[in-house]
């Protein structure tokens, strides 16, 4: 199977992020990406749930299937959990939710992390029939490796007892071989999940950086010159191009089972979508005709 094979399968099943400010660019990316693409919404303090639920119709009516992230440490009550999938199961956005734990410590509400929340019983109520959760390929800036392996072992656990469909996102990196040993590793624990592995989209060098220090991911030099941006020029902008023709030739369905791309726009959808359109288009263009799908 070659490279340019994996990479089009790769893009042709690609998920994004998306918040409340992206809502107007929607109308736009319906020209870019195909319907049906899942769209992630950020569950960030400066939306209340109201916001969140707008940003998830406005999603669907755009004919793509929207996918709420639950933080959980940021949930002030059971009642506001309640709430939003309640209003997500009205608009047609409850089916598949991303639950992590999310940042505040100590937790605002009664739910410690993304398993308290999958244990529930809450999320089944109201329509959920697919989850998401976390994985950690650069692992956690406060979290020990053994502490978060033992946790996504025990979600994959609870989804399955719950009959809920499991598959895990990963924290965006920027190396490919990384996201890679990570899901390895997991195939080897027992975990079958499919994996969705997040790559940044195209954005200015600075912008990159400073949203990874916000998440704890390291960048060294040769990881950042493999990904294509120099350190000492942070007016600079990058794409995921090499990220995702590294993670495609190294790719080995033997060893690392179902694998997605997730795409996390730090410059607005509409720019993510654009980049997506024209690499795919450039990736198929190379593919021998008839041969441009798994």
């Amino acid at each position: 199977m070659s490279t340019a094979v994996v990479v089009d399968a790769l893009l042709a099943d690609a998920s994004l992020g998306a918040g409340r400010k992206d809502i107007a660019a929607l109308d736009r990316v319906k020209a870019l990406i195909p319907p049906g693409t899942r769209i992630h919404i950020g569950f960030v303090d400066s939306e209340d749930t109201a916001m969140r639920v707008d940003t998830a119709r406005a999603i669907r009516q755009s004919g793509f299937v929207p996918v709420p992230i639950i933080a959980a440490r940021r949930l002030l009550s059971e009642g506001m959990l309640q709430e939003y999938l309640a209003g997500l199961r009205a608009v047609g956005g409850s089916e598949s939710v991303v639950v992590v734990g999310g940042d505040p410590d100590p937790p605002r509400g009664p739910y410690p992390d993304a398993g308290s929340v999958i244990g529930s019983g809450i999320l089944e109520q109201h329509g959920v029939r697919q989850v998401s959760v976390a994985g950690h390929p650069g692992a956690h800036p406060a979290v020990a490796d053994g502490v978060l392996w033992q946790a996504l072992a025990d979600k994959t656990a609870a989804l399955e007892r719950r009959g809920i469909r499991g598959s895990i996102v990963t924290q965006f990196g920027f190396d490919p071989a990384q996201a890679l040993a990570w899901i390895a590793d997991a195939r080897a624990r027992g975990i079958s999940l499919p994996v969705r592995v997040s790559a940044p989209g195209p954005a200015s060098v600075r912008v990159l950086l400073a949203r990874a220090n916000t998440c704890g991911v390291a960048v060294t030099a040769p990881v950042a010159e493999e990904y294509g941006f120099s350190l000492a020029d942070p007016a600079g902008k990058a794409g995921p191009d090499r990220f995702i023709r590294a993670l495609a030739a190294s790719y080995d369905p033997a060893v690392h089972g179902t694998v997605k791309l997730h795409f996390e726009q730090f410059s607005g959808i509409a720019a993510t979508a654009e980049w997506i359109s024209r690499f795919s288009m450039t990736t198929t263009e190379r593919l021998p005709s008839g041969n441009n799908r798994l």
